[in-house]
């Protein structure tokens, strides 16, 4: 199934400078100021027909100053803004600046309650009231940012339960369709991630017992992984104008209840393994030893005495402990 990139095709929004309109703003205020000092002046004087126009006109005029006040936007580096007149698209503003723009343009909030605002408690005697401080969020951050995203309890291709957490770093590329196309693009991406990490942690198991496999891990392979999940999760939140920088696996354990026993088969596998070594080493090392002795005619030894040889050999090369030496005086034979 196809998905839109961006329901709205992002414009640029129309703007006036601001420096210039600012300046115009506080010389509409001074003009106002004035038709109402002179309008309160003239009806002292008793000259109320004057008077009266002049107040009605300053009444106006304070209204539509108010009302142009809500024009002025100051944008800074990687920010941006998205316009709305009466309901339809008016256009995006990215670049930084001061700007002056159709006052009866909203700008659209991504969220409907700033992440940052405090929350207040409202305790009386007989219940609570939680009231969140909800202001709203006009501006859109496109600068580079965080998800730390919580671990979770996952099991693995073996059905082994793991705890997995991974660090996203990911960026706003289209505000238009990180505003329009999805309610909250910040739980979005936090939702789909999570999604993301189940989905590929049940692929792969966490380990491997075996040495010579080339079989993908979580634990072996975390790197490759991670790109699997960066690129998951890329096709997933396209459509809301977010980039994927990088995903890296930032936690990966066994979870509590199976991590004692995994530990044990652990340690157990890689006594085996160790052992495996020592008994090849040994035994290369006998051979050579038998071959020497055979060759250079230092001694002859016949089969019985060759594998009494080869035991004591045996034991003190795979021994844990150093071995004690005994010494015969006498005769081998």
């Amino acid at each position: 199934m196809e998905h839109n990139i961006s329901i709205v095709k992002e414009k640029a929004a129309k703007t006036k400078p601001g420096g210039l309109y600012l300046l115009l703003y506080f010389l509409g205020w001074g003009i106002d100021i004035t038709a109402m000092v002179f309008g309160i002046i003239a009806c002292t004087q008793e000259n109320f027909p004057v008077g009266v126009t002049l107040l009605i006109i300053s009444t106006l005029g304070l209204i539509g100053m108010i009302i142009v006040s809500c024009g002025f936007h100051i944008l800074e580096p990687n920010q941006a803004m998205v316009f709305t007149l009466f309901g339809k698209y008016y256009g995006t503003l990215k670049e930084p600046g001061f700007y002056f723009v159709n006052p009866f343009c909203g700008a659209v909030s991504p969220s409907k309650v700033n992440p940052a605002a405090a929350s207040l408690a409202v305790t009386t005697e007989t219940e609570q009231v939680r009231v969140a401080a909800a202001l709203p969020v006009k501006k859109i951050s496109m600068r580079t940012r965080t998800l730390n995203n919580s671990k979770q309890k996952v099991n693995d291709i073996l059905g082994n339960p793991i705890i997995i957490g991974v660090n996203v770093i990911w960026r706003v590329i289209d505000p238009t369709a990180a505003v329009f196309n999805v309610e909250n693009f910040e739980h979005f991406l936090s939702t789909q991630c999570d999604s993301v990490i189940r989905n590929i942690a049940r692929l792969y198991p966490y380990d491997t017992m075996e040495d010579d496999t080339e079989e993908k891990t979580l634990r072996g392979s975390s790197n490759e992984i991670a790109e699997l999940m960066e690129t998951e999760l890329q096709k997933r939140v396209v459509d809301a104008g977010i980039e994927i920088i990088d995903v890296r696996i930032t936690h990966l354990a066994y979870a509590e209840e199976i991590a004692a026993a995994m530990l044990q088969r652990q340690q157990a596998v890689a006594i085996i393994a160790a052992r495996q070594k020592i008994v090849e080493g040994a035994v290369s090392m006998v051979k050579m030893a038998i071959d020497q002795l055979g060759e250079e005619e230092i001694v002859v030894l016949d089969e019985e005495r060759k594998a009494a040889m080869v035991s004591n050999l045996l034991v003190v090369l795979c021994g844990n402990k150093d071995a004690q030496p005994i010494v015969n005086s006498g005769s081998i034979y």
